[in-house]
Protein backbone atom coordinates (compact mmCIF):
# COMPACT_ATOMS: atom_id res chain seq x y z
CA UNK A 1 0.00 0.00 0.00
CA UNK A 2 2.91 2.55 0.80
CA UNK A 3 4.41 1.43 -2.37
CA UNK A 4 1.49 2.43 -4.42
CA UNK A 5 1.35 5.72 -2.52
CA UNK A 6 5.01 6.57 -3.54
CA UNK A 7 4.45 5.65 -6.98
CA UNK A 8 1.07 8.07 -7.18
CA UNK A 9 2.96 11.15 -5.28
CA UNK A 10 6.08 10.64 -7.49
CA UNK A 11 3.60 11.02 -10.59
CA UNK A 12 2.22 14.14 -8.86
CA UNK A 13 5.45 15.86 -8.43
CA UNK A 14 6.41 14.93 -12.06
CA UNK A 15 2.94 16.52 -12.99
CA UNK A 16 3.51 19.26 -11.31
CA UNK A 17 7.10 19.73 -12.46
CA UNK A 18 5.81 19.60 -16.15
CA UNK A 19 3.76 21.96 -15.83
CA UNK A 20 6.10 24.65 -14.26
CA UNK A 21 8.12 24.09 -17.17
CA UNK A 22 5.45 24.35 -19.58
CA UNK A 23 4.79 27.50 -17.71
CA UNK A 24 8.03 28.74 -18.23
CA UNK A 25 8.75 28.15 -21.65
CA UNK A 26 5.27 29.81 -22.73
CA UNK A 27 6.57 32.56 -20.38
CA UNK A 28 9.75 33.22 -22.43
CA UNK A 29 8.23 32.14 -25.66
CA UNK A 30 6.42 35.52 -25.11
CA UNK A 31 8.99 37.25 -24.06
CA UNK A 32 11.20 36.82 -26.88
CA UNK A 33 8.03 37.22 -29.09
CA UNK A 34 7.38 40.86 -27.52
CA UNK A 35 11.64 41.38 -27.33
CA UNK A 36 11.38 40.45 -31.33
CA UNK A 37 8.39 43.08 -32.16
CA UNK A 38 10.85 44.74 -33.79
CA UNK A 39 11.86 45.43 -37.27
CA UNK A 40 14.46 47.07 -38.82
CA UNK A 41 15.30 48.53 -42.66
CA UNK A 42 17.86 49.92 -43.80
CA UNK A 43 17.42 52.62 -47.01
CA UNK A 44 19.50 55.18 -49.15
CA UNK A 45 18.43 58.64 -49.19
CA UNK A 46 16.56 59.81 -52.42
CA UNK A 47 15.51 55.98 -52.74
CA UNK A 48 11.72 54.97 -52.54
CA UNK A 49 10.60 53.08 -49.41
CA UNK A 50 7.87 50.75 -48.81
CA UNK A 51 6.35 48.53 -46.10
CA UNK A 52 3.41 46.65 -46.42
CA UNK A 53 1.74 45.81 -43.15
CA UNK A 54 0.05 42.16 -43.59
CA UNK A 55 -2.76 41.59 -41.59
CA UNK A 56 -2.07 38.23 -41.54
CA UNK A 57 0.96 38.49 -39.76
CA UNK A 58 -1.18 40.67 -37.39
CA UNK A 59 -3.82 38.09 -37.20
CA UNK A 60 -1.32 35.81 -35.99
CA UNK A 61 -0.85 37.62 -32.53
CA UNK A 62 -4.31 37.83 -31.92
CA UNK A 63 -5.75 34.56 -32.10
CA UNK A 64 -2.32 32.30 -32.14
CA UNK A 65 -4.43 29.37 -30.23
CA UNK A 66 -7.06 29.06 -32.15
CA UNK A 67 -4.82 28.61 -35.40
CA UNK A 68 -3.19 25.53 -33.88
CA UNK A 69 -5.51 23.84 -31.95
CA UNK A 70 -8.92 25.03 -33.28
CA UNK A 71 -8.09 25.06 -36.82
CA UNK A 72 -10.40 27.85 -37.76
CA UNK A 73 -9.22 30.67 -39.69
CA UNK A 74 -9.83 34.34 -38.56
CA UNK A 75 -10.08 36.78 -41.06
CA UNK A 76 -11.08 40.03 -38.96
CA UNK A 77 -10.90 43.69 -40.32
CA UNK A 78 -7.69 45.54 -38.96
CA UNK A 79 -7.11 49.69 -39.07
CA UNK A 80 -3.31 50.47 -38.55
CA UNK A 81 -2.20 53.71 -37.03
CA UNK A 82 1.39 54.89 -37.04
CA UNK A 83 3.76 57.30 -35.76
CA UNK A 84 6.43 58.55 -34.47
CA UNK A 85 7.92 57.20 -31.17
CA UNK A 86 6.71 59.83 -28.81
CA UNK A 87 5.45 62.24 -31.46
CA UNK A 88 1.46 61.82 -32.10
CA UNK A 89 2.28 62.25 -36.30
CA UNK A 90 4.77 60.68 -38.59
CA UNK A 91 8.16 62.08 -40.16
CA UNK A 92 7.47 64.35 -43.04
CA UNK A 93 8.79 62.47 -45.61
CA UNK A 94 6.48 59.69 -44.44
CA UNK A 95 3.23 58.75 -45.63
CA UNK A 96 0.58 56.07 -44.47
CA UNK A 97 -2.82 54.73 -46.73
CA UNK A 98 -4.96 52.23 -45.90
CA UNK A 99 -8.01 52.09 -47.94
CA UNK A 100 -10.94 49.72 -46.04
CA UNK A 101 -9.76 47.62 -42.70
CA UNK A 102 -9.97 44.99 -45.17
CA UNK A 103 -6.94 46.09 -46.86
CA UNK A 104 -3.47 45.69 -46.11
CA UNK A 105 -1.92 48.88 -44.86
CA UNK A 106 1.60 50.51 -46.49
CA UNK A 107 4.00 52.88 -45.10
CA UNK A 108 5.95 54.85 -48.02
CA UNK A 109 7.91 57.52 -48.94
CA UNK A 110 11.14 58.75 -49.58
CA UNK A 111 13.75 60.16 -46.98
CA UNK A 112 15.64 63.80 -48.07
CA UNK A 113 18.28 63.60 -44.94
CA UNK A 114 20.36 60.40 -43.67
CA UNK A 115 18.97 59.46 -40.02
CA UNK A 116 17.33 57.15 -38.01
CA UNK A 117 13.08 57.37 -37.49
CA UNK A 118 11.62 55.04 -34.81
CA UNK A 119 7.77 54.23 -35.95
CA UNK A 120 5.54 52.56 -33.52
CA UNK A 121 2.65 50.79 -35.34
CA UNK A 122 -0.58 49.78 -33.87
CA UNK A 123 -3.16 47.22 -35.32
CA UNK A 124 -6.23 47.46 -33.66
CA UNK A 125 -8.63 44.41 -34.70
CA UNK A 126 -12.22 45.90 -35.05
CA UNK A 127 -14.01 42.48 -34.47
CA UNK A 128 -12.27 41.76 -30.52
CA UNK A 129 -11.39 45.29 -30.31
CA UNK A 130 -7.66 44.21 -29.47
CA UNK A 131 -4.42 45.80 -29.98
CA UNK A 132 -1.34 44.99 -30.70
CA UNK A 133 2.23 46.73 -31.29
CA UNK A 134 5.83 46.75 -33.80
CA UNK A 135 8.29 48.82 -33.63
CA UNK A 136 9.89 49.78 -37.23
CA UNK A 137 13.40 51.32 -37.18
CA UNK A 138 14.04 53.23 -40.47
CA UNK A 139 17.86 54.02 -40.54
CA UNK A 140 18.60 56.59 -43.87
CA UNK A 141 22.13 56.24 -44.85
CA UNK A 142 23.66 58.97 -47.03
CA UNK A 143 24.36 58.36 -50.79
CA UNK A 144 24.53 60.50 -53.87
CA UNK A 145 21.58 60.99 -55.66
CA UNK A 146 20.86 60.54 -59.27
CA UNK A 147 21.45 62.95 -61.31
CA UNK A 148 18.68 62.02 -64.18
CA UNK A 149 15.15 61.70 -63.04
CA UNK A 150 11.88 61.66 -65.11
CA UNK A 151 8.24 61.40 -63.39
CA UNK A 152 5.51 60.06 -65.56
CA UNK A 153 1.44 60.39 -64.33
CA UNK A 154 -0.29 57.45 -64.12
CA UNK A 155 -3.85 58.16 -64.80
CA UNK A 156 -5.85 54.63 -64.62
CA UNK A 157 -3.79 53.65 -60.97
CA UNK A 158 -4.37 54.58 -57.17
CA UNK A 159 -1.57 54.80 -54.68
CA UNK A 160 -2.48 51.24 -52.90
CA UNK A 161 -2.59 49.37 -56.13
CA UNK A 162 1.19 51.04 -57.17
CA UNK A 163 2.51 50.29 -53.54
CA UNK A 164 3.35 46.46 -54.08
CA UNK A 165 6.66 45.27 -54.97
CA UNK A 166 5.56 42.92 -57.89
CA UNK A 167 3.75 46.69 -59.88
CA UNK A 168 6.00 48.40 -59.33
CA UNK A 169 9.07 45.81 -61.19
CA UNK A 170 6.42 45.82 -64.16
CA UNK A 171 6.26 50.00 -63.87
CA UNK A 172 10.05 49.72 -63.85
CA UNK A 173 10.45 46.90 -66.19
CA UNK A 174 8.09 49.06 -68.78
CA UNK A 175 10.31 52.48 -67.79
CA UNK A 176 13.58 50.15 -68.99
CA UNK A 177 12.73 49.68 -72.44
CA UNK A 178 11.54 53.16 -72.39
CA UNK A 179 14.68 54.63 -70.91
CA UNK A 180 17.22 51.97 -73.11
CA UNK A 181 18.86 51.77 -69.90
CA UNK A 182 18.58 48.57 -66.96
CA UNK A 183 19.93 50.62 -63.86
CA UNK A 184 16.91 51.83 -62.82
CA UNK A 185 15.75 53.07 -58.85
CA UNK A 186 12.13 54.93 -58.30
CA UNK A 187 12.89 57.67 -56.40
CA UNK A 188 9.40 58.08 -55.25
CA UNK A 189 5.18 57.70 -55.71
CA UNK A 190 2.69 59.84 -54.83
CA UNK A 191 -1.00 60.25 -55.41
CA UNK A 192 -2.36 63.17 -57.56
CA UNK A 193 -4.54 63.68 -54.56
CA UNK A 194 -1.40 65.22 -52.37
CA UNK A 195 -0.91 67.69 -55.75
CA UNK A 196 -4.36 69.29 -55.49
CA UNK A 197 -6.11 66.18 -57.51
CA UNK A 198 -9.79 66.17 -57.33
CA UNK A 199 -11.19 63.01 -55.58
CA UNK A 200 -12.92 60.62 -58.40
CA UNK A 201 -16.45 59.24 -58.68
CA UNK A 202 -17.21 55.98 -56.41
CA UNK A 203 -17.55 54.38 -59.98
CA UNK A 204 -15.82 52.04 -61.94
CA UNK A 205 -13.37 53.31 -64.11
CA UNK A 206 -12.33 56.25 -62.45
CA UNK A 207 -9.24 56.64 -60.61
CA UNK A 208 -7.41 59.29 -58.68
CA UNK A 209 -3.92 58.94 -60.26
CA UNK A 210 -0.18 58.48 -59.60
CA UNK A 211 2.96 60.35 -59.85
CA UNK A 212 6.29 58.01 -60.58
CA UNK A 213 9.38 59.69 -60.36
CA UNK A 214 12.23 57.09 -61.68
CA UNK A 215 16.43 57.94 -61.52
CA UNK A 216 18.99 56.89 -63.58
CA UNK A 217 22.78 57.71 -63.97
CA UNK A 218 22.21 57.44 -67.61
CA UNK A 219 21.14 60.05 -69.65
CA UNK A 220 17.11 60.26 -71.00
CA UNK A 221 16.73 58.76 -74.04
CA UNK A 222 14.96 60.11 -77.65
CA UNK A 223 11.77 58.91 -76.39
CA UNK A 224 11.88 60.99 -73.12
CA UNK A 225 13.55 63.57 -74.70
CA UNK A 226 10.71 63.88 -77.81
CA UNK A 227 8.60 65.59 -74.74
CA UNK A 228 10.65 68.56 -74.63
CA UNK A 229 9.79 69.09 -78.58
CA UNK A 230 8.33 72.69 -79.64
CA UNK A 231 5.67 69.98 -81.38
CA UNK A 232 4.73 67.80 -78.36
CA UNK A 233 4.47 70.94 -76.00
CA UNK A 234 2.25 72.89 -78.43
CA UNK A 235 -0.13 69.85 -78.75
CA UNK A 236 -0.35 69.54 -75.53
CA UNK A 237 -1.12 73.29 -74.85
CA UNK A 238 -4.12 72.85 -77.60
CA UNK A 239 -5.38 69.66 -75.12
CA UNK A 240 -5.27 67.19 -78.05
CA UNK A 241 -4.96 63.72 -77.24
CA UNK A 242 -1.26 63.38 -77.67
CA UNK A 243 0.09 59.49 -77.89
CA UNK A 244 3.48 58.11 -77.30
CA UNK A 245 6.18 58.61 -80.17
CA UNK A 246 7.23 55.96 -82.52
CA UNK A 247 8.99 53.70 -81.08
CA UNK A 248 8.34 54.44 -77.42
CA UNK A 249 4.91 52.42 -76.85
CA UNK A 250 6.43 50.34 -74.21
CA UNK A 251 3.29 49.77 -71.95
CA UNK A 252 2.20 45.66 -71.54
CA UNK A 253 -0.68 46.77 -68.91
CA UNK A 254 -2.94 49.09 -69.91
CA UNK A 255 -3.07 50.52 -66.15
CA UNK A 256 0.27 51.63 -66.74
CA UNK A 257 0.27 53.38 -69.45
CA UNK A 258 1.62 57.20 -68.79
CA UNK A 259 0.19 60.42 -70.04
CA UNK A 260 2.74 61.77 -72.00
CA UNK A 261 1.58 66.12 -71.47
CA UNK A 262 2.29 65.25 -67.37
CA UNK A 263 5.48 63.93 -68.21
CA UNK A 264 8.70 65.52 -66.65
CA UNK A 265 12.15 65.28 -67.08
CA UNK A 266 14.90 66.55 -64.55
CA UNK A 267 18.49 67.29 -65.11
CA UNK A 268 20.23 67.08 -61.23
CA UNK A 269 23.33 67.98 -63.07
CA UNK A 270 22.32 71.40 -64.19
CA UNK A 271 22.04 73.06 -60.82
CA UNK A 272 21.28 77.16 -60.53
CA UNK A 273 24.07 78.25 -58.62
CA UNK A 274 23.48 78.75 -54.69
CA UNK A 275 22.74 83.10 -54.44
CA UNK A 276 25.49 84.35 -52.35
CA UNK A 277 24.43 85.08 -48.50
CA UNK A 278 24.26 88.27 -47.62
CA UNK A 279 26.83 90.90 -46.56
CA UNK A 280 27.24 90.97 -42.53
CA UNK A 281 27.72 94.74 -41.60
CA UNK A 282 28.94 96.01 -38.38
CA UNK A 283 25.46 96.62 -36.84
CA UNK A 284 26.23 100.27 -35.90
CA UNK A 285 23.54 102.05 -37.99
CA UNK A 286 24.98 105.40 -39.62
CA UNK A 287 24.87 109.04 -38.27
CA UNK A 288 21.97 110.37 -40.08
CA UNK A 289 21.79 113.60 -38.37
CA UNK A 290 19.58 115.20 -35.61
CA UNK A 291 15.71 114.01 -35.41
CA UNK A 292 13.32 116.12 -37.10
CA UNK A 293 9.88 115.40 -35.86
CA UNK A 294 7.26 115.71 -38.40
CA UNK A 295 5.27 118.51 -38.04
CA UNK A 296 1.26 118.41 -36.95
CA UNK A 297 -1.39 117.21 -39.58
CA UNK A 298 -3.46 120.05 -40.74
CA UNK A 299 -6.63 120.96 -38.76
CA UNK A 300 -9.87 119.69 -40.16
CA UNK A 301 -13.32 121.09 -40.35
CA UNK A 302 -15.71 118.34 -38.69
CA UNK A 303 -19.17 120.06 -39.30
CA UNK A 304 -20.35 118.66 -42.48
CA UNK A 305 -19.60 115.07 -40.74
CA UNK A 306 -21.64 116.13 -37.37
CA UNK A 307 -24.36 116.87 -40.40
CA UNK A 308 -24.23 113.88 -41.82
CA UNK A 309 -23.72 111.57 -39.23
CA UNK A 310 -26.08 113.41 -36.57
CA UNK A 311 -28.46 115.78 -37.97
CA UNK A 312 -29.46 114.17 -40.49
CA UNK A 313 -30.62 110.81 -39.02
CA UNK A 314 -32.41 112.58 -36.13
CA UNK A 315 -34.56 115.21 -39.06
CA UNK A 316 -35.42 111.53 -40.32
CA UNK A 317 -36.39 110.17 -37.17
CA UNK A 318 -38.58 113.24 -35.93
CA UNK A 319 -40.07 113.00 -39.96
CA UNK A 320 -41.01 109.52 -39.30
CA UNK A 321 -42.01 110.35 -35.55
CA UNK A 322 -45.21 113.16 -37.04
CA UNK A 323 -46.05 111.12 -40.12
CA UNK A 324 -46.07 107.97 -37.29
CA UNK A 325 -48.51 109.74 -35.18
CA UNK A 326 -50.81 111.36 -38.25
CA UNK A 327 -51.65 108.05 -39.23
CA UNK A 328 -52.25 106.34 -35.79
CA UNK A 329 -54.47 109.76 -34.08
CA UNK A 330 -55.42 112.15 -37.28
CA UNK A 331 -57.26 109.44 -39.30
CA UNK A 332 -59.32 107.79 -36.53
CA UNK A 333 -62.90 107.74 -37.28
CA UNK A 334 -64.81 108.55 -33.72
CA UNK A 335 -67.16 105.79 -31.87
CA UNK A 336 -70.60 107.86 -33.07
CA UNK A 337 -69.36 108.46 -36.89
CA UNK A 338 -68.78 104.34 -37.34
CA UNK A 339 -72.10 103.30 -35.55
CA UNK A 340 -73.84 106.05 -37.81
CA UNK A 341 -72.29 104.22 -40.82
CA UNK A 342 -73.24 100.78 -39.60
CA UNK A 343 -76.29 98.95 -40.54
CA UNK A 344 -78.73 99.28 -37.78
CA UNK A 345 -79.76 95.27 -37.77
CA UNK A 346 -75.71 94.63 -37.58
CA UNK A 347 -75.41 96.97 -34.72
CA UNK A 348 -78.26 95.86 -32.83
CA UNK A 349 -76.89 92.28 -32.99
CA UNK A 350 -73.45 93.23 -31.99
CA UNK A 351 -75.14 94.85 -28.91
CA UNK A 352 -76.93 91.89 -28.40
CA UNK A 353 -73.93 89.83 -28.29
CA UNK A 354 -72.43 92.56 -25.45
CA UNK A 355 -75.25 92.18 -23.26
CA UNK A 356 -75.70 88.11 -22.99
CA UNK A 357 -71.91 88.17 -22.53
CA UNK A 358 -72.85 90.43 -19.82
CA UNK A 359 -75.59 88.39 -18.12
CA UNK A 360 -73.19 84.90 -18.32
CA UNK A 361 -70.25 87.20 -16.98
CA UNK A 362 -72.94 88.42 -13.88
CA UNK A 363 -74.39 84.77 -13.43
CA UNK A 364 -71.24 83.25 -13.14
CA UNK A 365 -70.94 83.94 -9.28
CA UNK A 366 -74.64 82.65 -8.38
CA UNK A 367 -75.21 79.16 -9.34
CA UNK A 368 -78.99 79.89 -8.19
CA UNK A 369 -79.54 82.50 -10.78
CA UNK A 370 -82.39 81.52 -12.98
CA UNK A 371 -81.69 80.58 -16.70
CA UNK A 372 -80.78 83.49 -19.12
CA UNK A 373 -82.80 84.91 -21.83
CA UNK A 374 -80.53 84.00 -24.15
CA UNK A 375 -81.43 80.05 -23.62
CA UNK A 376 -85.04 80.48 -24.37
CA UNK A 377 -86.83 80.20 -27.24
CA UNK A 378 -87.97 83.09 -29.46
CA UNK A 379 -87.72 85.87 -26.97
CA UNK A 380 -87.31 89.75 -27.06
CA UNK A 381 -83.88 90.05 -25.01
CA UNK A 382 -85.00 93.56 -24.17
CA UNK A 383 -88.82 92.76 -23.13
CA UNK A 384 -88.68 89.64 -21.86
CA UNK A 385 -91.59 88.68 -24.36
CA UNK A 386 -91.85 85.45 -25.98
CA UNK A 387 -93.35 85.21 -29.24
CA UNK A 388 -95.80 82.49 -30.58
CA UNK A 389 -94.48 79.57 -32.46
CA UNK A 390 -96.42 80.49 -35.49
CA UNK A 391 -94.58 83.69 -35.78
CA UNK A 392 -91.47 81.53 -35.30
CA UNK A 393 -92.51 78.79 -38.24
CA UNK A 394 -91.88 81.79 -40.90
CA UNK A 395 -88.33 82.16 -42.77
CA UNK A 396 -89.41 86.00 -43.26
CA UNK A 397 -88.91 86.61 -39.54
CA UNK A 398 -85.50 86.52 -37.58
CA UNK A 399 -84.98 84.18 -34.60
CA UNK A 400 -84.78 87.87 -32.25
CA UNK A 401 -88.22 89.39 -31.98
CA UNK A 402 -88.39 92.96 -31.56
CA UNK A 403 -91.84 94.14 -32.31
CA UNK A 404 -90.79 96.99 -29.46
CA UNK A 405 -87.98 97.50 -30.03
CA UNK A 406 -86.62 101.44 -31.35
CA UNK A 407 -84.61 98.74 -33.92
CA UNK A 408 -87.68 96.87 -35.87
CA UNK A 409 -88.35 99.44 -38.63
CA UNK A 410 -85.29 97.34 -40.38
CA UNK A 411 -86.34 94.05 -39.78
CA UNK A 412 -88.90 92.62 -42.78
CA UNK A 413 -92.36 92.44 -42.00
CA UNK A 414 -95.47 90.57 -43.54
Amino acid sequence: MKDILNIITEGRNKMAGSRSWVFFLTVCAVTLCEANAESKVTIPVGRFFTYELLRETFQNDFEPLSKLYSGYLYDDPMIFKCNRQNYPDLPEWLRFTQRHPYDNGFLYGTPTSPGKSVIEIYAINKRSYEATRLILVIKATAEKMLPFQAEFFLKLREIEKVLPSSVQDEIKQDVQNMWDAEALEIVNVTSALDRGGRVPLPLPGHFEGVYVKVGSEQYFSHCLLSVKTTEHQKQCREGDTVKAPKGCEFCSIPANCITWCQTQLFDLTKRKPVPPPPTVGSGILEDGGDFSPPESPPSRDFFPDYIVTVIVPLVLAIVLCLLLAYIMFGRREGVAKRNARTNQIQLYHHHTIHGNADELRNMAGDRGAPPPLSTRSMFNSRTGDRASPLQSDSPSIPLIMAQHDPYCDTLPRK
